[in-house]
């Protein structure tokens, strides 16, 4: 599941530091650290119409940003 979220962030860097963080913990995770798994699902089931597009052509202009510090 971490290697999904984790993919994830490319297009969704609104869940990157949580993932990151649950991430350290997955050689040994406890049952906190699935909770926050699931968490996090739920949220993006929550916000599926959240995240960046990419588009091919060269007029990009940035319209959002977003500091998740």
């Amino acid at each position: 599941m971490i290697g999904s979220l984790l993919y994830l962030t490319a297009t969704r860097p609104d869940i990157h530091q949580a993932v990151c963080i649950v991430a350290r913990f997955q050689v040994s995770p406890k049952e906190t650290h699935v909770n926050v798994v699931k968490w996090i699902l739920r949220y993006l089931k929550g916000t599926m119409d959240y995240g960046l597009w990419y588009s091919k052509g060269k007029g990009f202009t940035l319209i959002a940003f977003l500091d998740v510090d």
